[in-house]
């Protein structure tokens, strides 16, 4: 790449020209003074660099071509020139400084005819002076300032240790600028500014550059935990002694977390020894700037305010948390397993666990699933219930299909009712009434089945038009829709809307057996015998399912049918909805209020050039579904119906992230027919090895108290359950079914 800029003539330099050198090849013994003072040789090299980049800048740069021989036979004529005009100057007497051999370079480009190379050099010029002098102001103003400590006294602004801090964060990076960061630092404070402040703004000049230059992301990362260093072990150690600072502040940190009523007192229990010197500090290199903020801003554990954990301390005290019931003789053994885990990203827990394994409320679990029943006592508990839960950082889905429509009667008062939509107005302002623990939004998902008189109303909740009392924007909501009204989309037929208090069997029923209810009691309707129904076109209201998912993202297209036929709880109760992320189907009645344990397996990390790292998959399952069934046991349940449900039937979820780096990794395209089958393969081993690792636990600690009578008792694993759609769909199903594991042994074992 052609050079844009001429260097500094103080900068050392060699002739870049081919052929002769002729104006550099004899040393020039004579002496120049730099613009601070000193002294040093004058070095003749330095005159040709100036030239020839002046030379390159005008003619190389718009053209993209290299210089020509006639021009470089100008920059030895120029150069020699210069050259000759300071050693003139020096043998008279006169005092040689930088600035005059620099007019001597622009007095001979014009002498030789390149005018728009000597306004190419004088632009320069101008351009670095103005950067001289504004650092040169910034750096005294700097030295007047004054910083506002955390106690309230100021002093003044200790520049070393800013220096100190910027240079190391930029260690090993040499894309990255230290003294530019600097100056940059240096404009933007003020008389005054806070530690706290300053440390952000840091932090800000860094990741304003990300874009530009992707290393200042690992600066970033590092004035964050900066950061968390200096609120969790008191200072900001230098990087060769910060390993062993972190070890040894450990056992300091649990005991102000217990001391503060914020961890449990059994942590103090454990081998510290053993557990601080299985920390690895380094790990804290492997965030970027994203993920450390996030970790800052919301995991780590404070006091008032100021962290007293760093990263490495959050993920031991996560894992120490999850394996404060195991055998005491092994637990640090598994807290150490399980740190190893999350410290590496191989595994990462679902949010609340992170926030809270190990403290005095470890509500661990992800989301909580409720079915509403038709009655005002049971609506108003559902919401309390709602707010208990996402105090405790739990996400929530709620099934309103049981509570009658607009306009059903309402036996006890004689009066009618105002159906669904009101009461949904009251769930979303609950999301924002009762965030989660102050940590994030509440959020809450409310699903309604298709056939409920209702669901026009519904799909418009979300829009910014109409009468905002009846609609929710703190809420998210999902269409619950049976397989029948996809056959009347798909065949132009009609579909029947009903108030579920008439038609309650539907409420409970899928597949076969709702298709023939449902279909009774259309011809009930049209017989007149019950009191609410309105038939429409199935075409017309999934376009209108659809125009609203386009304008305004909701209600979300979650289905029935596959969620119970495929259930391997169906023998224990019907699911009615999902969560709000509808990964989650779980049954649920009056007396369960279903919930999810969930954590994901990062694929990134299991994946190389090659492939998927199934050993590799295989161990961090095996450790993972550990965690997972112990979160169970754990757990604070702030409902019984939670407590109930969860210790009843265990269930976990186990998910991936990471793929699309996985497929970065492999070089696949997305889109590509490669991709997919990567995504089918990798699901497969995740499922299998959960699978497997859940068997092991239950041959450790017994099987779960309904496992009799479920699809696993009947050797019909997830993978095997597709034949169960496949009979109910015919025609509409079609899936490929290609299993590439020994999946015979597997349901062997688990019967």
């Amino acid at each position: 790449m052609a050079q844009t800029t001429p260097p500094d003539l103080t900068q050392a330099a060699t002739p870049t020209a081919p052929g002769s050198g002729t104006a550099t090849e004899q040393p020039v013994l004579f002496q120049v003074t730099k613009r601070d003072g000193r002294v040093v040789e004058f070095e003749p090299a330095r005159i040709q660099r100036a030239v020839e980049a002046a030379f390159r800048a005008e003619y190389c740069d718009k053209s993209n071509t290299p210089l020509t021989d006639d021009q470089f036979g100008a920059i030895q004529r120029i150069a020699a020139s210069v050259i000759e005009a300071a050693s003139s100057q020096d043998q008279s007497g006169a005092v040689l400084e930088v600035e005059g051999v620099q007019d001597l370079v622009e007095e001979n480009l014009m002498r030789g005819g390149e005018f728009s190379v000597a306004k190419r050099f004088i632009v320069y010029r101008e351009e670095r002076s103005r950067a001289r002098r504004l650092r040169m102001e910034s750096q005294q103003n700097t030295s007047s300032l004054q910083v506002t400590t955390a106690s309230g006294s100021a002093e003044p602004v200790n520049t070393h240790l800013v220096k100190r801090r910027i240079y190391e964060a930029c260690h090993g990076l040499p894309q990255c600028k230290p003294n530019e960061l600097l100056q940059d630092l240096y404009a933007n404070m003020y008389n005054g500014i806070s530690t706290a402040e300053l440390e952000k703004a840091m932090v800000m000049i860094a990741r304003q550059r990300i874009e530009r230059e992707p290393a200042y992301n690992k600066v970033a990362t590092r004035l964050v935990l900066n950061i968390a260093d200096r609120e969790a072990l008191g200072e900001v150690p230098a990087r060769a002694d910060r390993d062993a600072l972190v070890r040894e502040r450990f056992e300091d940190a649990l005991k102000a977390g217990v001391g503060h009523e914020l961890l449990d007192p059994e942590l103090l229990n454990y081998d510290l020894v053993k557990l601080a010197a299985a920390l690895k500090p380094e790990r804290d290199e492997t965030f970027t700037y994203l993920g450390a903020q996030t970790v800052y801003d919301r995991y780590l554990l404070h006091i008032e305010g100021r962290r007293i954990e760093t990263p490495q301390f959050f993920f031991m005290r996560v894992a120490m948390g999850l394996a404060i019931q195991e055998n005491k003789a092994e637990r640090e053994d598994w807290a150490i397993r399980f740190y190893g885990l999350l410290s590496t990203f191989r595994f990462v827990s679902a949010t609340p666990t992170l926030f809270n394994s190990g403290t005095m409320h470890p509500q661990l679990s992800s989301c909580y699933l409720t079915t509403v029943d038709d009655d005002l006592h049971h609506i108003f508990k559902a919401i309390g219930d709602n707010a208990a839960l996402s105090k405790w950082a739990g996400g929530l889905g709620n099934d309103w299909t049981r509570v009658r429509a607009t306009g059903a009667h309402i036996k006890g008062t004689n009066g009618t009712s105002q159906g669904v939509i009101p009461f949904l107005k009251i769930v979303s302002d609950t999301a924002v009434a009762v965030n989660q623990g102050g940590k994030r939004k509440g959020a809450i998902c409310s699903y309604l089945e298709s056939w409920h008189l209702d669901i026009e109303e519904f799909l418009e909740l979300r829009k910014n038009t109409g009468d905002d009392r009846r609609r929710t924007h703190d809420m998210h909501t999902a269409n619950w829709i049976p397989d029948l009204f996809m056959k009347r989309v798909a065949e132009n037929g009609m579909w029947t809307l009903f108030s579920p208090n008439e038609v309650p069997e539907l409420h409970d029923l899928y597949g076969t057996a709702f298709e023939e209810k449902y279909t009774e009691y259309e011809n009930k309707a049209r017989a007149g015998e019950l009191r609410q129904h309105r038939t429409v076109e199935a075409v017309s209201l999934w376009r209108k399912m659809l125009s609203m998912v386009f304008e305004t993202g909701h209600p979300w297209m979650t289905f029935k049918d596959p969620s119970n036929l495929r259930s391997p709880q169906d023998h224990a109760g019907v699911v009615h909805n999902s969560n709000l992320c509808t990964e989650t189907l779980l049954n649920t009645s009056n007396n369960e209020t279903a919930v999810c344990n969930l954590g994901s397996v990062n694929l990134r990390m299991h994946t190389t050039p090659e492939g998927l790292d199934k050993e590799l998959v295989e161990d961090t399952v095996a450790t993972a579904v550990r965690m997972l069934d112990n979160v169970i046991d754990i757990n604070y349940y702030p409902t019984d119906e939670a407590k109930n449900a969860n210790t009843r039937h265990r269930p976990v979820g186990m998910g991936i992230m990471g793929f699309q780096d996985s497929l970065y990794k492999q070089k696949l395209a997305y889109t590509s027919d490669a991709a997919l089958e990567f995504a089918d393969r990798s699901m497969e081993a995740v499922s299998y090895f959960a699978i497997n690792a859940s068997s092991d636990l239950a041959a450790e600690r017994g099987q779960y108290s309904t496992f009799k009578g479920s699809l696993w008792s009947k050797g019909v694993l997830p993978i095997d359950s597709l034949e169960l759609m496949a009979e109910e769909r015919g025609e509409y199903f079609v899936v490929d079914r290609t299993q590439t594991l020994d999946w015979d042994s597997l349901r062997n074992k688990v019967v």
